[in-house]
């Protein structure tokens, strides 16, 4: 394609610059870019190359040098961002196999708005051929004997010389034992912004590279460029700076290797590259990194949280319980889960208020997402907002990196406030805004937000009445209230009592692998007279004691004297508190029917029912096997309860 078919050749070039392209001694191109098309080619250029005119602009750049169009693109887009270009990176061919080495250099032109590339090409071997030439002319002139040294000097190192200065982009610059600049290459004119006739001839080290990046002296002695040819060795240097002429550093990698003639050192070659681009690129993905590993570590903080929520199949498995309160506890999770209501759950500790809050998460759209539980009781006041919120490096003392928050983490999911009544009052207002617009900001950042929370929150405290004490704020309350769920405690539903046991029993030993003891009718009968003031939490250590202490597979509950189901406190057998200081001397008609109710009950777990013998009941009470008997009958025991059954080890 000749230049005439982009565009008319008298409208696109002058009649001037065409005679001036015609009259150009050295091999020149002229390129259209964007189609890849050489529109002009001098006779000069057709003899290097190896083709006539026509067949040049017949032919692409990319056919012209095969396999190398990154090398192409690279070095054009280097030539219109510069304003010029040249490289050494791009061989080629000729038509009879001639490999050439050439020099490009390009320059670019637009005439009548369209962007072209003038190439200049330089045949390397001819070029180096002509340099050696003017060499040998310049030692003759000067001598046969010195030309006879530089020519031996010359031809030893010349392909160490060649190897370095052959680096493509790379600064290279020479230096002889005194520190005196031998030489520079043109990249290095290029980065530096010297001249390699400002340069050589002077001590380097004073010009590009007498301080550190912080201002402090970099004195000659502690160079490693100077170590590499008073030691003779090696020296790499991965980061540090060298000073422009303009006053400004660029950091440079950097490789200072000895040149030796005859064993001797005499300087030593350093080749270097910018690195400032790299670096800053370098210092986002570090940054890149730090936020991946603020990813992971909200992941990993997820997974945590997920793995202590991990439930069985069915939600609601690890609520037990038989009594209506539990049955209509479990109608209200399948009403609200589906939901994203606000749920508060009431009730005393251990009633087992986190299950009905997992059950609900679990049975709810959310549950793909994770389950974040912040006791509130556990948390200084002084650490409140950034646990619920976050806070950025620096917010405060201690603050050494970014945290996410409770609310940030269960983004997506639910978040459990157990024993909300404890945040403190001030916080209370930035929990209500949160709830209400799904906004927040992290401690010491101004940046807004957004969330996508379900809450549950839980108490053991009247939340009404610390209202009228003016500890709990009112709109609070009522935005948590929204669906209130009761826990009641484990005396009013003495229903749960055996499966709840049975379930702790079985999942203790599983869990400390021991043998299972056999639970029994009366020793089940005895929990359910207990008050457990500690509800079920205090039944599964009472369980997981007995079950340890547990003794040729029987259970010995140490329950403690607190209250009976009833509520009253029960006393203690006379035996027991004979030699105690009695605090109330006087026990009702009943408060006398309980404790030998519960005595006779103790007496007939510990014997599994058996009341003659010297290891019955009777002798333990230290009464008649027929008063033992006659007051069985009066209470109404079946002391078969009491009885080992077929799979108890101790039959």
């Amino acid at each position: 394609m000749r230049i005439s078919e982009i565009n008319p050749l008298p409208v696109m070039i002058e009649k001037l610059h065409l005679q001036a392209l015609l009259a150009h001694t050295h091999p020149t191109l002229l390129i259209h870019p964007k189609t890849d098309r050489i529109v002009f080619a001098n006779q000069a250029a057709a003899n290097l190359l190896g083709r006539s005119i026509e067949e040049l602009l017949t032919t692409s750049m990319s056919a012209l040098h095969k396999g190398q169009v990154p090398s192409l693109v690279v070095f054009s887009e280097a030539a219109f961002y510069h304003g010029f270009a040249w490289t050494r990176g791009l061989d080629l061919t000729r038509p009879d196999g001639t490999e050439l080495k050439l020099e490009h250099e390009a320059r670019p032109l637009i005439l009548e708005g369209q962007e072209y590339l003038t190439v200049t090409i330089s045949d390397l071997d001819a070029r180096h051929r002509r340099d050696v030439d003017s060499e040998a002319d310049d030692y003759l002139r000067e001598g046969i004997a010195e030309w006879r040294r530089a020519e031996r000097f010359f031809r030893e190192i010349e392909r160490e010389n060649q190897l370095i200065l052959g680096a493509a982009g790379e600064g290279i610059y020479g230096v002889n034992s005194d520190g005196i600049t031998t030489f520079v290459n043109p990249a290095a004119e290029r980065m530096l912004g010297w001249t390699a006739e400002e340069l050589v001839g002077r001590e380097i080290h004073s010009i590009i590279h007498h301080s550190h990046v912080n201002g402090d002296p970099y004195h000659a002695e502690q160079c490693p460029i100077y170590n590499a040819f008073r030691e003779g060795i090696v020296r790499r240097v991965d980061d540090e700076v060298f000073w422009r002429s303009d006053g400004k550093p660029i950091r440079v990698e950097y490789t200072s290797t000895p040149i030796r003639d005859h064993g001797l050192v005499i300087g030593a070659v350093i080749v270097f590259r910018d690195i400032t681009e790299r670096k800053i690129a370098e210092e986002k993905l570090h940054a890149a990194l730090a936020e991946v590993d603020r990813l992971r570590e909200r992941l990993e903080l997820e997974n945590a949280y997920l793995q202590e929520e991990i439930l069985s199949t069915n939600n609601h498995h690890e609520i037990i319980g038989q009594s209506d309160a539990i049955q209509g506890a479990l109608k209200q999770i399948d009403l609200v889960a589906p939901t994203d209501a606000n749920v508060l759950i009431t009730g005393e500790s251990g009633t087992g208020k986190e299950l009905i809050a997992r059950a609900i998460h679990q049975a709810s759209t959310r549950s793909d997402r994770v389950l974040v539980r912040v006791n509130c009781a556990a948390i200084p006041h002084e650490l409140f907002e950034s646990e619920f919120f976050g806070h950025v490096r620096g917010a405060f003392t201690g603050a050494i990196r970014d945290r996410v928050g409770r609310f940030e983490l269960a983004d997506g999911g639910t978040l459990f406030l157990d024993e909300v009544g404890e945040i403190p009052l001030e916080l209370q207002g930035k929990l209500l805004r949160v709830l209400q617009d799904q906004k927040f900001e992290r401690i010491g950042e101004e940046r807004t937000r957004e969330v996508n929370v379900r809450l549950i929150a839980a108490t053991n405290r009247d939340l009404k009445e610390e209202v009228r004490q003016g500890r709990f704020r009112e709109d609070l309350y009522f935005r948590l209230n929204v669906f209130p769920i009761e826990c009641r405690p484990l005396r009013e539903r003495p229903d749960d009592i055996p499966p709840l046991a049975a379930h702790f029993l079985r999942n203790i030993c599983q869990r400390l692998n021991i043998a299972q003891p056999t639970l029994t009718k009366g020793q089940v009968h005895v929990l359910q007279n207990y008050g457990w003031p500690g509800n079920a939490r205090e039944l599964e250590n009472v369980i997981e004691r007995a079950a340890i202490l547990a003794h040729d597979g029987k259970l010995h509950f140490d329950l403690p004297d607190v209250t009976s189901r009833d509520g009253r406190k029960p006393p203690s057998s006379p035996k027991a508190d004979k030699d105690a200081t009695p605090e109330k001397t006087i026990m009702t008609r009943e408060d006398l029917r309980q404790t030998e109710y519960h005595n006779i009950i103790r007496a007939l777990t510990e014997t599994r029912g058996k009341i003659f013998g010297t290891n019955g009941a009777a002798a333990l009470l230290d009464i008649k096997p027929t008063t033992l008997a006659s007051r069985i009958k009066k209470f109404k025991i079946d002391r078969r309860d009491f009885a080992p059954t077929e799979n108890d080890p101790a039959r």
